[in-house]
């Protein structure tokens, strides 16, 4: 029987990943958003060290659910990106190259980055 050269329809939703290339996708996209999330983080160190009337504008800013929002999203990206990273370069070395130590580790990389960032969230709000 001949194959068809039609394309195959591959829905996504359906596609369970392992927890290691969550991780890794997590790893690419945190990695977008704190390079997008530079220059609004150099204007809000800008403002915040250029006066106290500056400062007294950036923390008005912060009453604002949407910049909250912004905060605290890159604070998690953060961590996600940094432990993610730190786990990637291990892994180069082979420590925790084991199929269950390595779902471990990006089991511990998601809860922990998930963690500083609610960590964050109480000590801002």
């Amino acid at each position: 029987m001949a194959r068809s050269s039609r394309p195959i329809f591959l829905n996504l939703m359906q596609l369970q990943m392992p927890v290691g290339a969550l991780t890794s996708i997590g790893h690419r996209l945190t990695g977008v958003l704190l390079a997008a999330g530079v220059p609004f983080s150099l204007y809000f160190l800008y403002l915040s060290l250029h006066s106290e009337q500056t400062f007294a504008v950036m923390m008005g800013w912060l009453s604002y659910p949407a910049i909250k929002a912004a905060m605290f999203s890159l604070v998690w990206a953060l961590a996600h990106h940094l432990l993610a990273g730190v786990r990637h370069l291990l892994t180069d070395i082979d420590v925790g190259s084991t199929l269950h130590s390595a779902r471990r580790s990006a089991w511990l990389v998601n809860l922990s980055g998930a963690g500083i960032a609610l960590f964050a969230v109480g000590v801002l709000l």
